[in-house]
């Protein structure tokens, strides 16, 4: 009898001990990501507001490509394949490549005169700004600028434009008279300009300087810099992008990866979002009020602009390493993304089109 007591009483501790073991309360799944290909294990939370429609292949091309710029009239997209030494002309309408310049040296930025035709083109390691006629791909003229020429911007209203190029106390903001095809001034700057940006209903010019570490703002009429604001809490301030209607500077910063968002009337920095490593370009679309960035880590990041003052990551679009170069057309809602090679991928073209989605 105390023998069948005993192995009834061992019987009730095990059980009491099984059930205590499975009675804690189970942890939650840690949230769901997703890993996108060739982002070198980086994850990305997927958003659907960019959704890949096309993927035109530039075979041959091979290295780092750079800017690019849209003819919209025929549809004709212009890259600058900077380590290929070739400016690659893409019929949107076919979805192939249509033409190239050859005999480029480190092409690097890009912008097309609807006016005239006229395509311009900067050529880092040769320090001249080539101007072609587009229809015919002829080379009409050469402006002879500084060292390392790259950003290039058209300005309508005056039929001029203004490409940043040079080094320390020789970098300028060089400006270019259109019908005569030559240099008339330069803006003076502090360092190497990277991305810059026109006011439509000013005189302003927002200028990226990371050498120095901060925003040179120049006057175009007055041919000079007018205010410096430092970037805070970043450095490596290459991309940007502006909206003029809600006063409001989009500024990528690579070090640590940031979209910063300032006030173009103070300069203050009213926002600091985490942003895709590298970034190189950054586009507002002001309909959807929404920023866009492509970092060569490997992704797009979409962010939402609730108000002037208020911002948020929406989610990342994986893409490629190296694929750090895009263009947004606002009237066709797409994003074309340049991808350079790598093993046994060719360089390509990956248009994104842009939706109201999450």
């Amino acid at each position: 009898m105390k023998l069948i007591l005993l192995i009834l009483c061992v019987v009730a501790v095990i059980f009491l001990l099984l059930a205590g073991c499975g009675s804690g309360r189970e942890e939650p799944a840690p949230p769901k990501v997703v890993a996108g290909p060739e982002t070198h294990g980086a994850q990305v939370h997927k958003t659907s507001a960019l959704r890949l429609v096309q993927t035109v292949r530039l075979p041959g091309v091979e290295g780092r490509i750079d800017h690019l710029a849209v003819e919209l009239a025929d549809r004709r997209l212009f890259v600058a394949a900077l380590e290929n030494n070739t400016l690659e002309v893409v019929d949107l309408k076919t979805g192939k490549r249509s033409d190239r310049i050859d005999g480029l040296r480190e092409p690097q930025g890009v912008a097309y005169v609807p006016a005239s035709h006229k395509l311009i083109v900067t050529n880092g390691g040769g320090g001249t700004a080539a101007i072609y006629d587009s229809r015919v791909l002829r080379l009409l003229d050469g402006v002879n600028l500084g060292s390392d020429p790259d950003n290039v911007r058209y300005d309508p209203a005056t039929d001029r434009a203004y490409v940043g190029y040079g080094e320390g106390s020789a970098a300028a903001l060089g400006t270019l008279d259109l019908k005569a095809d030559t240099k008339v001034a330069d803006i003076m700057l502090s360092g190497h300009p990277e991305s810059f940006q026109l006011e439509t209903n000013g005189e302003r010019i927002f200028v990226n300087v990371p050498s120095s570490g901060g925003i040179e703002v120049a006057d175009r009429e007055k041919g000079s810099v007018v205010a410096t604001w430092p970037i805070e809490g970043a450095s490596e301030n290459f991309p940007m992008a502006l909206d003029e209607s809600h006063h409001r500077l989009f500024v990528g910063a690579r070090s640590p990866a940031k979209l910063l968002v300032l006030d173009t009337e103070t300069g203050k920095t009213i926002a600091s979002l985490d942003s895709p490593g590298d970034a190189d370009d950054v586009f507002y679309d002001a309909e959807v009020g929404r920023i866009y960035v492509s970092g060569g880590d490997g992704a797009i990041g979409v962010f939402e602009q609730k108000d002037a003052d208020t911002y948020r990551q929406i989610g990342e679009v994986a893409t490629a390493a190296g694929a750090r170069t895009s263009l947004f057309v606002p009237e066709w809602k797409k994003l074309y993304l340049a991808v350079p090679n790598h093993g046994d991928r060719q360089a390509e073209i990956r248009v994104y089109e842009a939706r109201r989605g999450r």
